[in-house]
């Protein structure tokens, strides 16, 4: 396999950096493709880069780009074709298409809802484009890596192995960058790569840049922590999770069936906070006073019509009106995104994520952006042990809801 893994940064007159593909020397041709470097928009972080980054910037780079790969026999194609690049498509079009098979570390989407691991960070790489994102579903890896060989899109997000992107005649790169461990620790496929249909096209040139920037990179492990798989993956957390459904939840099944109608939720979604909540538990009760199968405050419960709290019914009614008007005080906040800021209001109160907004926003940062919001509770979790539990709990939630989609337990 043949492999772009000359990788150069140079100045001009100017001190613009460029940088420089060299194709290999066994070429038929000797070629240079100069590209302008990706454009961080307004939103991106400003904060300095963990030093451990830093100082593997040019090593994580490297490895990225070496991932960038191409079959001999259609190197030269690729670099000299004359149809228009994905990159002038893609901003002609203003819509980043992106073809993509289903998956614990790619794409989830079933019902209502769309998010992924890998789909978070495409977004992410869309927005700094300024354009929008749209996915194609596809069966199997093979096919869509076809279907940018074909030109069907413009990008693939798989898990397919170098073997197959190279006999797929498309270019791939490691979302880690070359940091496998960080997905792989977080119970997620560490080969986990976007591919395009040319290493030498600006769309995958950019693409490398943004994956392996310092501020990316740690952007990057803050997503598959949020991502965690192996939370059911633990016997005990499995076993445990089984069993209320077993054991509890034909009891309620109903009343969530119901009162997500009412409030136009997803049911198995007030099922998996109400796992997170009482284990399914009506009576469940806490030191505070917590109590009842949502866990309801005595506060919450009077001022959602709740008259009794470890009445399964309005417990769950009560939890979804709660979460319903959690979902209005967000409202700006696109989908997927808005459940999570929802989530994590319902946990520890609007207010609370609103101070976190501005903060990101007078940070020069998307204060919409899920990946920023939970990245700020991370990096200040030290500081507020809230953002710790509002972490765990909207991660949990998701995790079980997942479950509950997939019928993994």
């Amino acid at each position: 396999m043949q492999r772009l893994s000359n990788w150069i940064n140079r100045k001009d007159n100017q001190s613009i950096a460029s940088n420089v593909f060299i194709a290999p020397s066994n070429s038929t041709k000797s070629v240079r493709q100069f590209l302008t470097p990706l454009h961080r928009n307004s939103f991106i972080s400003k904060r300095p880069a963990n030093k451990k980054f830093a100082k593997t910037k040019m090593l994580a780079q490297i490895s990225g780009i070496a991932l960038l790969s191409l079959p001999a026999k259609s190197l030269t194609t690729a670099l000299f074709t004359t149809e228009a690049d994905a990159y002038q498509k893609v901003m002609a079009s203003q819509v980043l298409t992106l073809a993509s098979v289903k998956g614990s570390s790619t794409y989830f989407s079933t019902d209502r809802f769309e998010h992924g691991f890998g789909y978070d960070i495409a977004r992410s790489y869309a927005h700094d484009l300024g354009v929008d994102i749209e996915v194609k579903q596809y069966d199997s890896d093979a096919d869509a890596l076809a279907a940018v060989r074909e030109g069907e899109a413009d990008m693939a997000l798989t898990t397919a192995s170098t073997k197959l992107s190279s006999e797929s005649g498309v270019a791939s790169v490691n979302i880690s960058c070359g940091f496998d461990s960080t997905l792989a620790a977080n119970g997620l496929h560490p080969k986990t790569n976007w591919s395009f249909r040319s290493s030498s096209d600006p769309l995958a040139v950019k693409a490398s840049h943004f994956l392996c920037d310092d501020g990316q990179l740690i952007n990057t492990t803050k997503i598959a922590n949020f991502y965690d798989q192996t939370l059911l993956k633990d016997d005990y957390n499995r076993k445990h999770f089984e069993k209320a459904l077993t054991a509890n939840l034909p009891s309620y099944k109903s009343s969530f069936q119901q009162q997500a109608s009412t409030y136009n939720h997803d049911w198995q979604l007030l099922v998996a906070m109400g796992y997170q909540e009482s284990h399914l538990d009506a009576n469940a009760i806490s030191p505070t006073g917590v109590r009842g199968l949502m866990m309801l405050t005595n506060n919450t419960a009077k001022a959602m019509g709740v008259s009794d709290r470890v009445d399964p019914y309005q417990s769950i009614g009560g939890g979804a009106r709660y979460l319903e008007q959690m979902k209005a005080a967000f409202s700006d906040v696109p989908n997927p995104d808005r459940l999570w800021f929802a989530l994590a209001s319902y946990n520890m109160g609007p207010n609370a994520v609103k101070s976190i907004q501005k903060k990101l926003e007078n940070n020069g940062q998307n204060p919409n952006s899920w990946s920023n919001v939970y990245t700020y509770m991370s990096d200040h979790a030290s500081q507020n042990s809230r953002y710790i539990q509002c972490m765990d709990y909207v991660t949990n939630i998701r995790s079980y809801l997942e479950s509950l989609k997939m019928q993994t337990v």
